[in-house]
């Protein structure tokens, strides 16, 4: 297993970076590739790359997935065996104000993605799906097996797209591909947008953190750790030749536990020593009211269930944000 040439795309980002470091530290030849966009402060991209990547001597070129020449040159060039495909426009509020980066990014680069791995003959793609494409799902906890035809955000409309492409490609072709539906991730290095790290940083300058439809909404929160063990156990175990089946599946990652937003930030509160000044606003547009992973077919799958307490996985986090913060 040892010794492979693995892409990581979005290797600047914040799930990515801690794959593409885990796969270096597994004796792996990892290449990344990031477009280093300013959804959110490029600095911390940059602060991601120097902690986790140069030291694990993994380069992550600048490249948008968009661009289907760049990207073909780029296979040209590594001529990855395996590809671990996490670079996307990510947000659910962010695709109501800016669709089309959501479109180029998430479907048109997808595609890109895709006619690389079939080009190149690449033995697994493994790809960020989401949550979110669960939509208003009533039943919970949420199951592969469950409908998720009814998006509530063009952001989940993408990723169900994905699945859904990602599926084709496999039947058509014979490669095969995994989607893994991601429950809110949280950890150091994470991303400003996400509640975790926002509520951080008003918390500490004294100011109000929104939270909305009353802080009744529920969150699966997912440790880092717990995500990055998922991914690599999934990467080198692909689907089996099954017939005339397609060799896709989707798995959801998460914790299993979801908490209410409120009882969030009181755990928050627990951690940083800071009291939470709130801000009371209505449900957002293209939000869910729950989000609740089941992972038995994870667990029956690689024999892995993710289990990291919130407030350890915060513990860490603060640890990291303070040094990070200075």
């Amino acid at each position: 297993m040892s010794g492979r040439r693995i892409l990581v795309t979005g290797a600047a980002g914040f799930v990515g970076s801690f794959v593409a470091a885990r796969l270096a530290a597994m004796g792996h030849q990892v290449t990344g590739c990031d477009n280093f966009n300013d959804y959110y402060d490029p600095q911390l991209k940059n602060d991601r790359v120097k902690a986790l990547l140069e030291p694990a001597a993994i380069v992550c070129e600048r490249l948008d997935i968009a661009d289907n020449a760049a990207l073909k040159a780029l296979f040209e060039r590594v001529q990855p065996e395996l590809v671990v495909h996490l670079a996307a426009q990510a947000g659910v509020r962010y695709s109501l104000e800016n669709p089309s980066a959501y479109i180029q990014s998430n479907l048109v680069g997808f595609g890109n993605i895709l006619e690389c791995c079939r080009q190149h003959r690449i033995e697994h793609l493994l790809y960020a799906s989401s949550s979110s494409v669960y939509g208003n799902n009533a039943k919970v906890p949420f199951s592969e097996a469950d409908q998720v035809d009814e998006p509530v955000s063009l952001y989940a409309a993408t990723k169900k797209a994905n699945e859904l492409m990602a599926y084709s490609y496999s039947h058509l072709y014979g490669f095969p591909a995994t989607g893994l539906r991601f429950f809110t991730v949280y950890g150091p290095w994470g991303r400003p947008d996400m509640a975790y790290f926002s509520f951080t940083e008003k918390m500490v300058r004294g100011q109000k953190i929104p939270v909305f439809a009353e802080g009744k909404l529920t969150r699966d929160f997912t440790y880092i750790d717990d995500i990055v063990e998922g991914v690599v156990r999934l990467l080198f175990k692909p689907q089996p030749e099954q017939g005339a089946k397609a060799r896709h599946a989707v798995f959801n990652i998460g914790n299993n536990q979801p908490v209410m937003v409120l009882d969030f930030v009181r755990t928050l509160e627990r951690v940083l020593g800071v009291q939470a000044e709130l801000d009371f606003q209505p449900m957002q547009a293209g939000d869910v009211p729950a989000t609740h992973a089941d992972t038995s077919r994870l667990q029956e799958w690689v024999g892995y269930k993710p289990s990291t307490p919130l407030e350890t996985g915060l513990s860490h986090y603060r640890d990291w944000y303070r040094g990070w913060r200075g």
